[in-house]
C-alpha cells in the first residue's frame, strides 16, 4: 500500500508525472460531471471548432450522473460510472488539454496509450459509494446541456475526494 497524496485540481503534466499506478489520492478543487451524451456534444463541439461549455486545458472530469439534490443538499447521489462508455471520445478531449479523469471500470488500450501519451491521469473511484462522494462536494453548479437531465455538465469542489491512481 503507499501513501495517500494530495491532488489540487485543475492540474498539469508536471503534477501528474509525480503520481504512480496504485497511489491513493484525495482530490481537492474543480471535477466537472460528464457522461456518455454530454461527451459526445463536447467532441462534436471541438471538431466544429465551437465554444466549449468549460476550458479542457488541465481540466478534470468525473464520469457521473448526480441526482437532484434535496432540501439542504449541495448534490444529490454522485457516484462513478463506468468510465469504459467514454472511451471513443477521451483521446480527442485529452489531446484538447483534459489531464484527469475519474470513473469506474478499466480502459481500452487506445485510451490508455493515449492518458500515457498525453501526461494524463486515469483515478478510479468507489461504486457503489455515491454517498461518501456526495458528502465531499462543497459546491455544484449547472453549466452545460440542462436538457440532458443528471448528464447535463456540472461544475463540482470537492474536498478529500477519494480515488486510486489506475493509468498515467
Amino acid at each position: 500500500m503507499t501513501d495517500n497524496k494530495k491532488l489540487y485540481l485543475p492540474t498539469d503534466g508536471k503534477v501528474i508525472k509525480n503520481l504512480r499506478a496504485g497511489t491513493f489520492v484525495s482530490v481537492y478543487g474543480t471535477l466537472y460531471t460528464a457522461r456518455d451524451q454530454a461527451h459526445k456534444r463536447i467532441a462534436a463541439a471541438i471538431r466544429a471548432g465551437e465554444k466549449l461549455p468549460f476550458d479542457l486545458n488541465n481540466a478534470a472530469i468525473y464520469y457521473c450522473g448526480p441526482t437532484p439534490a434535496a432540501d439542504g443538499q449541495i448534490i444529490g447521489s454522485c457516484g462513478p460510472t463506468t468510465s469504459g462508455r467514454m472511451d471513443a471520445y477521451t483521446p480527442l478531449l485529452l489531446e484538447n488539454g483534459l489531464k484527469v479523469m475519474i470513473g469506474k471500470g478499466v480502459r481500452s488500450p487506445a485510451v490508455t496509450q493515449a492518458i500515457k501519451e498525453r501526461g494524463a491521469a486515469y483515478l478510479s473511484a468507489i461504486g457503489g459509494a455515491a454517498a461518501l462522494y456526495q458528502s465531499r462536494v462543497t459546491a455544484c453548479e449547472l453549466i452545460a446541456f440542462p436538457d440532458l437531465g443528471c448528464e447535463a455538465v456540472y461544475k463540482l469542489t470537492v474536498e478529500d475526494f477519494p480515488a486510486v491512481v489506475s493509468v498515467v
